[in-house]
């Protein structure tokens, strides 16, 4: 299948995914997806990833977080540049996602980072995702 956006398609199977209560959520595997996913990790929205290699192009699995009441510890997750409107942003203008509980993600010269990191590098980027 291919898809004129592949970030979007990232984003809406793990929105799906949560909202069909799944465990796992299989993605086509590229290396800004990797990086997203390594950021979903390292901020502790999901529980883990593993590459699974099919040969060909392989894809990511991963492995969504739910708390003990079964609520997904992504509340929510929006596409914010788009292929037809790209939203960039200056190292004093990174966004803060719901007062800091939330994170940006954004693509930078430095590669894919999330909103505080990028802050602490002083760089700014093209805002790709809100999560929440």
């Amino acid at each position: 299948m291919l898809t004129t956006d592949p970030i979007a398609d990232f984003l809406t199977r793990i929105r799906n995914a949560i909202h069909a209560r799944h465990m796992t959520v299989d993605i086509p595997f590229s290396k800004m997806k990797k990086s997203m996913s390594q950021i979903l990790l390292d901020t502790g929205f999901i529980r883990d990833y593993v590459f699974v290699d099919t040969g060909v192009q392989g894809f990511l699995r991963l492995y969504l977080k739910y708390g003990a009441n079964g609520k997904s510890a992504i509340a929510g997750i929006k596409r914010i540049s788009t292929p037809g409107l790209r939203r960039y942003v200056g190292k004093d203008k990174i966004p803060r996602v719901f007062n800091g509980l939330g994170i940006s993600i954004l693509s930078t010269p430095q590669g894919i980072l999330n909103g505080g990191r990028a802050s602490q590098l002083g760089i700014g980027g093209e805002v790709l995702a809100y999560v929440w």
